[in-house]
């Protein structure tokens, strides 16, 4: 064991992008913090625009927020990682978002990840109003959040315009699996599973929690339907969290 965590941690100082990473962190905060390096980027990404704030409200740790961290089956990446960050992350804690994201926080906007909440390889958020992510709210490839509907939509009787976005809340320990379409207006209860490729988009607490849903639009599948929370979150945190 002592050997694998060696190779471990020989593996991800390998790949951080130390440049990025240094240059990140003694920008958005204060030296007492920036010097622990509390943020990691991996592999290449392209900071269109990071003249937004950033804040973690939690106890500082090196490394424990990922962007682009490796910790998925996938070795390789594309280059395609992109942050764009013009209005508010908060940090509740150790995040991890895969590889080839992309990430864009507009002004006056904020995006709040929870404790060991993630987004997988070639995940895509795009947060223009208010996106949160709960505590274990963790989500698959090729995935996308996106509070905002782009362009102006009218009622062409009433010539009334129709709300561009919405707040997206994800609940705590919520399992999201790959290609799952997360648009505004979704709310998700507590130890919520999304099936693969489902469209989700209104408000699903009523739901009990455990349950299952899926489908375009995602509707309730199953009932009393967990994953294994208590039974991974060793290894979890063995394996995700920067030692």
């Amino acid at each position: 064991m002592i050997h694998l965590n060696i190779k471990r941690r020989i593996s991800f100082f390998c790949k951080v992008n130390w440049i990025k990473t240094i240059y990140f962190n003694f920008k958005k905060f204060p030296f007492n913090i920036a010097i622990q390096l509390p943020v990691y980027f991996y592999g290449k990404v392209n900071f269109q625009n990071i003249s937004g704030e950033i804040s973690i409200q939690s106890t500082i740790q090196r490394g424990m927020i990922g962007f682009g961290q490796p910790y998925e089956m996938t070795t390789r990446e594309a280059g395609t990682a992109e942050l764009v960050l013009l209005g508010k992350i908060e940090f509740l804690g150790h995040v991890q978002f895969g590889k080839d994201y992309f990430i864009y926080v507009k002004e006056n906007a904020l995006l709040k990840m929870g404790n060991m909440s993630s987004l997988a390889s070639k995940g895509k958020i795009i947060c223009t109003n208010l996106i949160v992510f709960g505590d274990y709210a963790r989500i698959g490839s090729e995935s996308q959040v996106i509070d905002t509907n782009f362009h102006q939509m009218i009622d062409v009787v009433s010539q009334q315009k129709l709300p561009m976005s919405a707040p997206i809340v994800l609940g705590n320990y919520n399992f999201i699996s790959n290609r799952v379409t997360l648009l505004s207006k979704t709310k998700l209860p507590n130890f919520c599973t999304v099936a693969s490729n489902s469209v989700c988009a209104k408000d699903y607490t009523y739901l009990d929690e455990n349950s299952l849903i899926g489908g375009v639009p995602a509707k309730l599948l199953k009932s009393n339907i967990s994953r294994d929370w208590n039974g991974e979150k060793e290894t979890m945190d063995l394996w995700l969290k920067v030692k």
